[in-house]
């Protein structure tokens, strides 16, 4: 690796024809060269047979394909297999592919860490190191195509990371996800989950609008502020507001809500009416994905009895919702919902920003 390469990863398929023509070469030559990388995911430039010789030599000299180094490769026992990925000064970020009958779904990290910190999620525990640039978000993809036996047909941006505080990045991952010279996935097999960014749910609807899931876990918003502190900028109103314009564009007609399931704290029955009453009230189609939650030491949480969330689930389908409970998977390589930490040089003092949000909360 030599500073002065360029990484092909790091180009959306406008950014790649623009390059390749900047080299003297016909705009052909870049979806040719487009599809060597992101459908074939080639490692090097040898093997290229349908490039001429000499914009091979060119390439070989200027540029490369470069994605994280793999430090660790788990398959748990269901089959989800995890990667930890070097992302550089003592960082490291997670890919977990999860298998199942009919699909292959890949979920990419979008930044090293978060600066989030809801409570019940690991990695914003870790605390927030940087963003990932456009090849080490599509770099997940390519190398995961390469390693795995089976394609990858979904792909989730659900990793280490809040996507929509990274857009810059993330918006020419999306487009060579969707290319047909690339990845070639349709919009709705492509999800983006927020915390609930307002601005950046605004642009995304704007730039590439794909499936949306926001992460919603609390029907009020002082229950939501302790939970997701973001939300104490963007509160249920605003994020209910960006949700319908969202939806004038989704490639779904609803958007999904992800409702991390917490023993004693917003798993009740009449929470489960406010969640109703609250979409009802701001007209929004939807459905629910309620996530039983993975234990871990710090957060000082524990995970609703079945029973519990059972009876969350009847009541929203009952009221006319689809609801689904999502299966535990590769809880036992901690690949599971919530568990993704890595490993993260906090920027962010991010242990002193939970307890003071305690301690408010505790007074509120």
């Amino acid at each position: 690796m030599r500073p002065d390469m360029v990484n092909l990863l790091d180009f959306g398929p406008k950014a790649l024809t623009d390059w390749v023509v900047s080299l003297g070469e016909k705009p052909f030559r870049a979806t040719q060269l487009q599809k060597w990388l992101h459908q074939s995911c080639a490692a090097d430039f040898e093997g290229m047979t349908n490039l001429a010789k000499s914009f091979r030599s060119s390439l070989e000299a200027v540029a490369e394909i470069r994605s994280l180094p793999v430090l660790s490769d788990q398959v748990a026992a269901d089959g989800t297999r995890k990667w930890l990925l070097d992302a550089g000064q003592a960082n490291a970020i997670e890919t977990v592919f999860i298998p199942e009958d009919d699909r292959g779904t890949l979920c990419l990290s979008s930044q090293a860490g978060c600066a989030l910190a809801c409570r019940f999620c690991s990695t914003g525990h870790q605390g927030f190191a940087r963003n990932l640039g456009t090849a080490e978000i599509i770099g997940q993809l390519h190398m995961a195509n390469r390693m795995l036996e089976r394609p990858v047909t979904n792909v989730v941006m659900m990793g280490m990371g809040e996507p929509l505080l990274n857009l810059d990045a993330l918006l020419p991952a999306l487009e060579l996800m969707l290319d047909d010279n690339a990845y070639g996935l349709s919009r709705r097999r492509v999800t983006v989950s927020t915390a609930g960014v307002v601005p950046m749910m605004d642009r995304l609807a704007k730039s590439c609008p794909v499936a949306l899931a926001v992460s919603l876990h609390a029907p009020t918003d002082q229950l939501r502020n302790e939970l997701v502190p973001l939300n104490q900028k963007y509160p249920l109103s605003e994020l209910m507001a960006a949700c319908r314009r969202y939806l004038e564009v989704a490639p779904r007609d609803f958007i999904t809500f992800e409702y991390v399931m917490l023993d004693g704290l917003n798993d009740s029955a009449e929470q489960a009416w406010a969640v109703v009453d609250l979409v009802v009230r701001e007209g929004l189609a939807c459905k629910f994905n309620l996530i039983p939650f993975n234990p871990f030491a710090a957060s000082g949480l524990s995970r609703s009895k079945p029973e519990a969330i059972r009876r969350f689930a009847r009541i929203l389908t009952e009221a006319g919702f689809v609801t689904t409970i999502r299966k535990t998977r590769g809880d036992d390589i901690d690949a599971a919902c919530g568990q993704l930490a890595g490993s993260v040089m906090d920027r962010t003092n991010v242990e002193q920003r939970i307890q003071i949000q305690r301690n408010v909360s505790r007074h509120v």
